[in-house]
């Protein structure tokens, strides 16, 4: 898509919400429905649990996902790799990005979503642009879903409720919004770099930059490296 602004448009739907959000969400969805019609599928249920919002709702819908009580995070670095030295390498390649093309990352790390979605389009070199959105991006991405299952949350559930007195994410509707959004997000990488072609998607390379092994030609087989933790 010319300009590439499916990321800018993805990237505002996981940001805290604002006044502005409710604006954000619909010119996504019109995007997504012109350019990217099976991402659209999955957008069209987000944005109809969204509809059903109000602001202060909408801001607690974001809260328990992604803060209190997470059902997962938005630092990539962090979904690959957990508490591992790796995770420190990702974030220090990340910041040298986005300084590189001069990304404003506000308040958040440089691997938060957001700020890793908007990244793309500003990123010259198509080659790498892709070896990242491929080996780190989408992984982290599939990480992301999979903490929405109902066994892993039921799973923290049992923990947290071990901890705490108060289990304020049962009583949330709703919970697995943001889940359609970043499956539509996914689709939407997975549409763009033809993923069809990788063959295992979970394999990666060490983080960006030089870490990151060139293809010449395409990475229909990707070297074998070690695999990213994924925390629950």
């Amino acid at each position: 898509m010319e300009n590439n602004i499916q990321y800018n448009a993805l990237a505002n739907l996981f940001r805290y919400p604002t006044e502005d959000y409710f604006k954000h969400v619909k010119e996504c969805g019109e995007i997504l429905k012109d350019y990217y019609p099976k991402a659209y599928e999955n957008f069209k249920k987000f944005q109809e649990i969204i509809d059903t919002k109000n602001s202060v709702e909408l801001e607690e819908l974001f809260s328990m996902t992604f803060h209190i009580q997470a059902i997962c995070y938005l630092d990539l670095g962090y979904v690959l790799y957990a508490e591992d030295y790796k995770r420190g390498e990702f974030l220090v390649q990340m910041k040298k990005e986005q300084a590189k093309v001069g990304n404003d990352c506000g308040v958040e790390l440089a691997d938060n979503l957001p700020n890793a979605l908007t990244l793309l389009p500003l990123i010259e070199d198509s080659s790498f642009r892709e070896e990242l959105s491929v080996r780190m991006y989408i992984p982290a991405l599939e990480a992301m879903e999979k903490e929405f299952e109902a066994s892993r949350i039921a799973l923290k559930t049992k923990v947290r409720r071990k901890k705490q007195k108060v289990l304020i994410q049962e009583d949330m509707k709703n919970k697995n919004a943001y889940l359609f959004a970043i499956s539509a997000t996914l689709d939407v990488i997975r549409e763009e770099f033809n993923i069809e072609k990788y063959v295992d998607n979970s394999v990666k390379a060490d983080p960006l930059s030089s870490l990151i092994p060139s293809c010449e030609s395409s990475c229909v087989t990707p070297a074998k490296t070690d695999k990213a933790v994924i925390t629950d």
